[in-house]
């Protein structure tokens, strides 16, 4: 995606210059030649999986299919092969990845639950894994640094896709794997975005279909009930879950679990080192993209070509009928389902991004749910390196 420290407060200015032109922070890798191994019919998925697990084996980095996007995979104990993950990537050694566990029991081979999380920790993997939902963690020292940015926690998950699944099965140790593109960049739900992405710089993208969730995994930090699970009066107190980032796993689906403490808007270059995705800019396409709040406030320029990604595309919402736009991609048509509109939400973008236009005009959408996670892509997307950072 974008260059090492797009959006970080002390920014060199070699390294504003790729952010602000969108282009990869050069490195000296030489290309390779990138084959993809499809999973159409159980032979081939069987050839697949075996051709992911030499490859992991070998130390290289890969691009895998999950079910919120395509990730970028390298052995998770393996430092070297962790690098080229940030290498392929250009992503910044401050930035944490996230590790992918081959079953609950291996989260005891990377993180520590102390006595007072282990009960809202069995709770939420019970409930939750295998599925989108990453947790902070404190880290085990065979985690490597470069893994966890030099941090004392590791963000761990289980992904429910099949593929990745058995492919993280046979290998039989944990992955680190971002997202499968250049670092900053919209987030890749297909092989072809991976393969656009990262095409020539790694040696492998297993082609498992399109995403079945299209957004990024939910992340969060855990805290004890504060004073004791239990009152003085014998009632019970609830632990602590704050989103990090905002994902399929909603803050509705995470409220009969705990207390949960939603993500403040505008955090910046502070929650950078914290977790993995929380770059002020970020997800964001070559081209320009605006939140557009209000569509009074459109004025179009004479001569410039405006794409809009519309979330119903309806002509009652007001946005239809601001210009003669060159482009339009609609989320969810007609009915608004924000489950519809997550799924198809980077590949619109990418869509639009590579459609030619000068500007992506994005409506927003409700700020709760899915919608969230949606609207949190959408600012970071539109943010720009301010000139004095």
């Amino acid at each position: 995606m974008d260059s090492p420290g797009c959006g970080r407060v002390g920014t060199h200015s070699i390294e504003k210059q790729y952010c602000k032109e969108r282009k990869p922070f050069p490195f000296d890798r030489k290309s390779v030649n990138t084959e993809i191994a499809t999973t159409e019919s159980p032979e081939s998925t069987d050839m697949a999986v075996q051709a992911a697990v030499q490859m992991l084996n070998a130390g290289e980095a890969i691009g895998l299919p999950t079910e919120t996007v395509y990730g970028l995979a390298a052995d998770a104990f393996n430092e070297e092969a962790v690098g080229k993950v940030f290498e392929a990537k250009g992503r910044p050694k401050f930035d944490p990845l996230i590790v992918h566990l081959p079953s609950k029991a291996a989260l005891a081979d990377v993180a520590v639950v102390s006595e007072e999380l282990e009960k809202v920790v069995n709770v939420l993997t019970n409930q939750f894994w295998p599925g989108p939902l990453t947790i902070l963690l404190p880290k085990k020292p065979a985690v490597p640094d470069i893994v966890t940015a030099g941090l004392d926690t590791v963000a761990v998950r289980m992904s429910e896709h099949p593929v990745f699944r058995k492919i993280i099965k046979e290998f039989g140790r944990p992955v680190a794997a971002p997202s499968a593109n250049r670092f900053g960049r919209i987030s890749p739900t297909s092989a072809a975005a991976v393969q656009e992405e990262l095409g020539g710089l790694i040696p492998l993208i297993v082609d498992g279909g399109a995403c079945g969730r299209g957004l990024e995994s939910t992340i969060v930090r855990l805290e004890p009930p504060e004073g004791g699970e239990v009152t003085a009066k014998g009632k019970k107190r609830k632990p602590r879950i704050e989103i990090v980032r905002a994902g399929p796993i909603t803050a509705e689906d995470l409220k009969n679990f705990g207390i949960v403490i939603r993500p403040r808007r505008g955090a910046r270059a502070e929650a950078v080192a914290g977790a993995p995705g929380q770059m002020a800019s970020h997800y964001a396409p070559a081209t320009p993209l605006r939140v557009l709040t209000d569509p009074g406030d459109f004025k179009p320029e004479p001569g410039k070509r405006y794409g809009l990604l519309s979330f119903r595309g309806e002509a009652e919402d007001g946005y239809l009928s601001l210009t003669d736009w060159s482009e339009v991609a609609v989320l969810s048509p007609g009915s608004g389902k924000m489950m519809e509109a997550a799924i198809r939400f980077f590949f619109l973008l990418r869509k639009l991004d590579n459609s030619g236009v000068d500007e992506i005009i994005a409506e927003p959408m409700a700020d709760r749910g899915l919608g969230m996670a949606m609207m949190d892509r959408l600012r970071r997307a539109s943010t720009r390196v301010p000139e004095d950072e």
